[in-house]
């Protein structure tokens, strides 16, 4: 752990950079989760299993005013895109190997992976980063050699450029407001084709769903075999469509594989809807997740077998459908639905929210 202690107008900022590999959970975060309404994927025990199974593990940075948490980010400590081995505990090297880190919340990427207090103000949240930035080189040594703060919200701006920095706006998210009294009226704003797709499927006698929180009855190493699938051919589709999210023409892809017990630290939760789809003899054609709470909720996971391979064409639309529904039936104020197949969401009624990324090269990195 590395600890730095930042002197502030009229308070003190301290910001320490965790391995939830090792460190134990930090004093204050369960409140900080609560106080900020950050989504399951922030849990401590969530984070622990994503940084144990992944190629790059992510750290987290908790940036505190006054011994309260004021801010948090989860960092992905990257290595290459060919790394073979996972979680690795040392790297040959040492803090001398070239890396590069990046603070992006991979797993619900509609979301930035930076999260400041509302309390602080526009030159405090400044500071905060670039002590952050100076605490993150401390913890990784000289090899590291540079930073991207990936799908950032446009008003955490002001706080991450800069001189030397370089941001440009990515692929935006997907989100649709409530301003529905019932489902029939968001269901008159549709299509014809979309209400025939989302038609064809609730008839389909041979096309069974169930939907419920804290599910236990489900198999997570199926959920993640399609899951990886899915996400395989969906990152390939974008590559070739010319997604925004590329930088210098480069594919920096460094996420790793959903694991099962990532899965299922997240379906077995209270405030976690888990769909599934089977067809008649018990195959299942698709799966999904949506987070749920008062303030919003927001689809996570989806995945469905191609219907080359016997799977349901158009799926996705019945469950984006049935998240709109939920959304109105306990009057949230708003669904997300991520970055990806944009166009089709927009059949759905979806808007965007714009988000920037931001590339700082070492030699600005805390300045």
């Amino acid at each position: 752990m590395v600890t730095m202690k930042v002197a502030a107008p009229g308070t003190a900022l301290e910001v320490e950079v965790l391995d939830p590999r090792n460190a134990a959970e930090p004093e204050g975060w369960r409140g900080f989760l609560r106080r900020s309404k950050l989504w399951p994927v922030w849990e401590y025990e969530v984070l622990r299993r994503e940084a144990w199974l992944a190629k790059n593990p992510a750290v987290l940075a908790v940036i505190r005013r006054g011994g309260e948490i004021a801010g948090a980010l989860t960092v992905m400590v990257c290595r290459g895109w060919r790394a073979g081995d996972f979680a690795p505990v040392s790297v040959r090297g040492g803090r001398f190997r070239p890396r590069w880190a990046e603070a992006y919340l991979w797993q619900l990427s509609g979301y930035p992976a930076c999260v400041l207090d509302d309390r602080l103000d526009e030159a405090e949240r400044r500071q905060a980063i670039r002590r952050f930035e100076q605490a993150l080189c401390a913890h990784l040594g000289p090899g590291l050699l540079g930073l991207i703060y990936r799908a950032m919200n446009p008003e955490l701006l002001p706080a991450l450029d800069g001189r030397g920095r370089v941001s440009r706006e990515i692929d935006p998210a997907a989100v649709l407001s409530n301003t529905y009294s019932t489902v029939d009226d968001w269901e008159r704003g549709l299509g014809d084709e979309t209400r025939k797709t989302l038609h064809a499927l609730r008839i389909d006698e041979d096309l069974w769903t169930e939907a419920g929180t804290a599910r236990t009855d489900l198999d997570v190493h199926e959920l993640s075999v399609l899951l990886n699938a899915h996400r395989a051919r969906q990152d390939d589709r974008a590559w070739a469509e010319g997604q925004r999210s590329r930088i210098g023409g480069l594919h920096m892809d460094t996420r790793s594989p959903i694991a099962p017990s990532y899965l299922d630290a997240l379906v077995r939760r209270a405030d976690v809807i888990t769909r599934t789809y089977h067809d008649g003899s018990g195959r299942l054609l698709g799966f999904g997740t949506l987070f749920d709470a008062e303030d919003g909720c927001a689809l996570h996971q989806w995945a469905a077998l191609p219907s080359a391979s016997g799977g349901r064409k158009g799926l996705y639309v019945d469950f984006y459908a049935r998240g709109v529904e939920h959304m109105i039936a306990a009057k949230r104020p708003e669904l997300t639905a991520g970055r990806a197949m944009l166009a089709a969401k927009s059949a759905l009624g979806f808007g965007t929210r714009a988000l920037v990324s931001v590339a700082v090269p070492r030699p600005v990195l805390g300045r």
